[in-house]
């Protein structure tokens, strides 16, 4: 149900999207609301049990969400009861445009969620209408939450600055924060002579050369024994090690 009291489903609303779940409980002989039947005993029980998930609801978003209540078998008189109240009605306002339309067809969406809105003061609002039938098939009620989003656009602004990276540096990291360890060594070294169908130690020299530059590059000397490691799992000579990667660096 719309703060404003438009009607979302009928293009009335915000020129905004929404999510429509259509109605599939309706029969093909679900008739419109009957006065005559507005004092059924079971009608009235939906209503007091609607109430206490519209109380619950609003005391789980004090503030920020407006919870709405409407009993469509008196339309002139339909708010039953508003929760945190941020759109100004009282109880026992009329009902919304939404609110007769459902009164009008059975066959009206009997949910309305996620849509752009607006408070009568011009906060912006997501709302969500959700339509209650009785056994006949009957729209006697309509629970309606109103969320006030412009308390939450500045948080989103200010966590979307505090995780923003710079672009020139987000597809190519600076650094790798885990430990080159020497056993992340050996599952890159064994990794790269796998994929060649050998061991480590069996790589052709030239194979070994451009392993050994590539582990220079990524910061694998940068720890303690680095080169050590690396020529005890290549089997080569620490020497070794260091030449190929002062290669990389002459090449440059």
């Amino acid at each position: 149900m719309t703060p404003d009291g438009k009607d979302p489903a009928g293009g009335k609303g915000p020129d905004a999207k929404m999510d429509v779940v259509e109605d599939v409980d309706a029969g093909a002989g679900a008739k419109p609301f009957d006065p005559a039947a507005a004092e059924s005993p079971e009608d009235a029980h939906l209503l007091a049990e609607a109430e206490k998930i519209a109380q619950a609801l609003g005391r789980m978003f004090p503030g920020i969400c407006e919870v709405v209540l409407h009993d469509l078998r008196d339309p002139d008189h339909a708010i039953r009861c508003i929760e945190n109240n941020l759109s100004g009605r009282q109880v026992g306002e009329s009902a919304t445009e939404l609110g007769l339309a459902r009164i009008r067809d059975p066959h009206y969406p009997s949910v309305i969620q996620n849509y752009a809105n607006q408070f009568p003061d011009g906060r912006p609002a997501k709302s969500t209408s959700i339509g209650i039938k009785n056994a006949a098939g009957q729209y006697i009620a309509a629970l309606c939450l109103n969320l006030d989003i412009s308390t939450l656009s500045p948080i989103t602004l200010t966590l979307s600055n505090l995780i923003a990276t710079d672009p020139e540096t987000r597809d190519a990291p600076l650094e790798r924060l885990g430990d080159r360890s020497r056993r992340e060594l050996r599952e890159v070294i064994e990794t790269t002579a796998a994929e060649r169908s050998t061991t480590p130690r069996a790589l052709p020299r030239e194979a070994k050369k451009d392993l050994v530059r590539r582990l220079h590059e990524d910061g694998y000397f940068d720890t303690r024994n680095a080169a050590q490691t690396i020529g005890d799992l290549l089997g080569i000579s620490r020497a070794s090690v260091y030449t190929y990667a002062r290669r990389d660096d002459d090449r440059g």
